[in-house]
């Protein structure tokens, strides 16, 4: 640990290495698409990927038990899954072990790139997790793709 760690308590650690959002902030991040849905999706995604989404699915905190997570699944790893960004925070930030949240997403239509710069346009469904920061912009519109291909990606 840092040095200067050995200065402050444990529960003013974590709240430095927490993100604190305003609520302003937290708006910025669009709900799931289906409340009642939350929780029903398969663990196993995709993970990241696709540069666009198309639905927000929900958000997920995964916990490690052995990095002071409560041990509900005989020491495996889980997550607990929520309609918002803004819920899905509170409980990383409140909950031992927990990593920042997750967003599960769907995509109808996404971009591969295979290798550097070679972009594919791929029209078939696929779930994947994101950083919650990948929303921001992209989500996809009807010219999306093409756009973001004709320009090398940029």
């Amino acid at each position: 640990m840092f040095g200067f760690a050995t200065h402050f308590s444990q529960p003013l650690l974590s709240l430095l290495f927490r993100r604190l959002y305003t609520k302003e902030m937290l708006s910025m991040y669009p709900h799931s698409i289906d409340k009642n849905m939350v929780g029903e999706y398969p663990a196993r995604a995709k993970s990241g990927g696709g540069y666009f989404y198309d639905q927000i699915l929900e958000y997920r905190v995964w916990c490690r038990p052995w990095k002071g997570a409560p041990d509900e699944f005989d020491g495996k790893i889980y997550y607990y899954a929520f309609h918002t960004y803004g819920e899905a925070l509170e409980f990383s930030n409140a909950t031992k072990g927990s990593e920042d949240p997750l967003v599960l997403i769907k995509q109808f239509e996404w971009v591969d790139e295979p290798e550097t710069g070679k972009f594919i346009h791929k029209t078939d469904e696929r779930q994947a997790e994101w950083l919650v920061e990948w929303l921001i912009d992209s989500e996809r519109q009807n010219d999306t793709i093409a756009k973001f291909i004709g320009g090398n990606g940029i």
